[in-house]
């Protein structure tokens, strides 16, 4: 009877959590629940529940709120133009417009309505701007401290077995995504007993994959960790443009495409755009430039050396002095065209463009 009644919780639980699809019934019987033990007021699953948790700094360009994301799809205006964001890589699309000019004022607006969702999965419609800003001004503010741990995260599927009081496995639950790891720790009193299925693998803030054999690894690893990335909880879309940029990237990008044109050219705040219209550039992977327009040709040299944001490039074309610097590379955009933008500090700036890609 008591066995039965531990089935029927268990099935209406599951269902209103969305878990049907990934139920499996279990028959093994072991002599007493295991030692890895979940339980809901120990410090492992605390950080299992922070590393889970709905991270709502991925669309700040938009809702400038680190505590929940816009549901996608959403439309939103750009400086004027309307476009549709329907998958993260989409933050781009929004991000390229603002950068396309330095003398504009930036502005986005949001067509309602929309949809959010909070730091606990829960989803919300939201009709207008003033809704938006209720929840919003709740949220921690920029690089505030805040729950969310952003440094690791699970890899999935993930077993869970859940035991009764005879020490008998009667469900096994396979986690696919965080929500569904959140919602079995938020309702871990529902329980007797919920053992995890060991190892499970864990991905680090730089793509390495860490194998946990227990849970006292898991609560290791994850203390050890989880402070060891910028979590980006702030509102400065271009801080991070080049986090995966490497010089072998950039060298093959501007090698690989001929005739490169300058879109954008300032130097110590002054607009120079149209100082070199009509002038091509070549660069060649043995460390020469050249630039060709109709009035001749000249020729440099240009090095590219560093890692992520502060690969550092150096062009030294002595006909053409307002190319040459030891710049900054900001970004490596391949939205409609591709673009390399260079900077030092926000007072000079030179972009090359190219359709080639």
């Amino acid at each position: 009877m008591r066995k039965s009644f531990y089935k029927s919780v268990l099935v209406l639980f599951f269902v209103s959590l969305a878990f049907a699809s990934c139920r499996t019934e279990e028959s093994e019987l072991i002599e007493s629940p295991p030692e890895d033990v979940l339980v809901a007021s120990s410090t492992v699953t605390r950080l299992m529940k922070n590393v889970s948790i709905n991270d709502g700094s991925i669309d700040n360009i938009i809702d400038y709120a680190n505590c929940f994301i816009i549901k996608l799809p959403v439309e939103v205006n750009v400086n004027g133009q309307e476009i549709t964001i329907n998958y993260e890589n989409d933050y781009k699309k929004i991000e390229y417009i603002f950068d396309d000019s330095d003398d504009d004022v930036d502005t986005i607006s949001i067509t309602y309505p929309i949809q959010i969702i909070l730091k606990d999965f829960t989803e919300v419609v939201i009709n207008n701007n003033t809704e938006l800003l209720s929840y919003s001004s709740n949220c921690n503010g920029e690089n505030e401290y805040d729950e969310d741990i952003e440094c690791l995260d699970f890899n999935y599927p993930i077993s869970a077995f859940i035991f009764n009081s005879n020490d008998e496995i009667i469900y096994t639950l396979q986690i696919t995504n965080d929500s569904e790891i959140f919602n079995l720790i938020q309702n871990l009193d529902n329980f007797d007993f919920v053992s995890l299925r060991f190892p499970l693998t864990l991905t680090i803030y730089d793509d390495t994959e860490l194998i946990i054999n227990n849970l006292n690894q898991l609560e290791t690893t994850i203390e050890a960790y989880k402070d060891s990335c910028d979590e980006d909880d702030d509102y400065d879309f271009n801080d991070d443009d080049c986090n995966d940029c490497d010089p072998h990237q950039l060298i093959d990008i501007l090698t690989n495409c001929s005739d490169w044109t300058v879109d954008k050219l300032k130097r110590y705040g002054n607009d120079y755009d149209d100082v070199y219209d009509g002038y091509n550039f070549n660069f060649q992977k043995d460390g020469t430039v050249s630039a060709y327009y109709s009035g001749g040709s000249a020729y440099g040299t240009w090095t590219a050396s560093g890692a992520g944001n502060n690969i550092t490039v150096t062009i030294d074309i002595p006909d053409l002095p307002y190319c040459n610097n030891d710049w900054i590379l900001h970004e490596i955009s391949e939205y409609s065209e591709t673009k390399i933008d260079l900077r030092v500090g926000s007072y000079s700036r030179l972009r090359y463009e190219n359709i080639c890609n």
